[in-house]
């Protein structure tokens, strides 16, 4: 499979009232990806994003409003659960990269898709690792 996978912090700017073009480009990417069916996220995104919008956000989300947001937006793109060999993936990664292990998960979950796209903004934008090019898309 091409395609992109998405990074909790795309998810996360979808709430920040501070930065109206964040804002705009996480939710061209989410409906663009849910539209095409062609993005991925992983297990870690899921767990990673509610926790934000459930407990970091200025109005943090109710159970239910948390509920309907992984049913509508994360769910269609969930494709990758925990696993053994994504986890030696990720060391394997981590120590060919020097990325931390849970960025290293996140690379590791795009790799084991065949994305060929990472949007993150926590990673090395314009690094391509096996064949994924890792992008910042809020870079100005």
């Amino acid at each position: 499979m091409s395609g992109d996978f998405i990074d909790s912090n795309v998810f996360v700017y979808l709430f920040d009232e501070t930065d109206e073009r964040k804002r705009g480009t996480a939710g061209r990417i989410v409906e663009s990806g849910l539209q095409t069916r062609s993005a991925v996220i992983s297990f870690q995104v899921v767990q990673e994003t509610l926790n934000v919008v459930t407990r970091k956000l200025a109005i943090p989300m109710t159970a239910e409003g948390a509920k309907s947001f992984m049913e509508n937006v994360l769910a269609p793109l969930f494709r990758v659960p925990a696993s053994i060999p994504l986890y030696n993936r990720a060391l394997d990664v981590q120590a060919r990269y020097r990325y931390s292990f849970y960025d290293s998960l996140i690379i590791a979950a795009a790799l084991n898709t065949g994305c060929d796209r990472l949007y993150s903004e926590d990673l090395q934008s314009g690094q391509r690792i096996e064949g994924l090019k890792i992008e910042n898309p809020f870079e100005t």
